[in-house]
């Protein structure tokens, strides 16, 4: 039986976007028993996200509740981030006890200015601190070390159902932060999602195309640490009409505001599984990278 997720983080109102990815991953869940003659349906689950410091407003969730009802979704709900703040941490300690840890005094602009080459997340880490360890008692993040992590562990593979099998290069984005300095943001999305969606039971990662590159550290993570591995089906991203994919921060326009002004979930759901975007919306072509 197939399990997906839609896991929203509360740092801003749903849109259009976000509904996309929400009903594909529960269409596929929901279409997997009847493809596989089980008589019944997968599991879509909702799992919040909230972590992201000062900046999650749990007041939102109940927002994403309403907005998912209103598209006509039904789903399971787990355990939000929050709750999971220990697991976290265990999984921190027994990465760092492999020795496969390092702690970062780094800020951006450091980084920005020490950065020799970009990944897909921007400037890679050209590993300062690893070469010289900051000084103790000053807030510090944790990286994976990432030669040393493939070292262990050896060629890996992983498959998307859109793009096929793949070779995992979490070589391409640098030494990853795994956790944060901000007390208030315990862990990094690399390793909280790893970890949910083993937690979970996940077995089809269903998310965004611009989160393709970010699935080569997870691959990684998930054999450091013991973790089943699922498959994984990132779909195209919605572009607003300058071709960029549609973001909380630009103010792309909210579900919530779509139900307020009374149209029809229903219907605008049945819109976006036909492919049929509002005006100025369209799908983007490439399956493996951000646009």
């Amino acid at each position: 039986m197939i399990v997906t997720r839609f896991a929203p983080s509360p740092n801003g109102s749903l849109h259009l976007g976000h509904a996309f990815s929400a009903i594909v991953a529960h269409d596929l869940a929901h279409a997997s028993g009847v493809e596989e003659g089980a008589g019944e349906a997968g599991r879509f689950l909702l799992r919040i996200e909230d972590i992201d410091g000062a900046r999650s407003r749990i007041e939102l969730a109940e927002e994403f509740r309403a907005d998912l009802a209103w598209l006509g979704l039904s789903w399971e709900e787990v355990p939000a981030q929050s709750s999971r703040v220990d697991e976290y941490e265990v999984a921190a300690a027994t990465l760092a006890a492999m020795g496969v840890l390092y702690p970062c005094k780094c800020t951006r602009a450091d980084i920005a200015a020490a950065a020799t080459r970009h990944g897909p997340d921007g400037p890679v880490y050209p590993g300062t601190c690893k070469l010289d360890p900051p000084a103790p008692g000053q807030a510090l993040a944790w990286r994976l070390d990432i030669d040393e992590a493939i070292s262990r562990t050896g060629p890996l593979h992983w498959f998307d159902e859109l793009a096929g099998e793949q070779l995992a290069r979490p070589e391409l984005a640098g030494d990853v932060v795994l956790v944060r300095k901000d007390e208030d943001t315990p862990a990094s999305y690399h390793l909280a999602v790893t970890l949910d969606d083993a937690r979970d039971g996940v077995t089809l990662v269903t998310r965004g195309a611009d989160l393709f590159a970010a699935t080569h550290v997870h691959r990684l993570l998930q054999a450091l640490l013991g973790l089943p591995v699922p498959r994984w089906h990132h779909h195209a991203l919605l572009l607003d009409e300058d071709g960029r994919k549609l973001a909380k921060r630009r103010g792309s326009p909210s579900l919530a505001d779509r139900r307020a002004a009374g149209e029809d979930g229903l219907a605008l759901a049945r819109q976006l599984r036909m492919g049929q975007m509002p005006g100025g919306i369209t799908l983007s072509e490439t399956l493996n990278e951000a646009p």
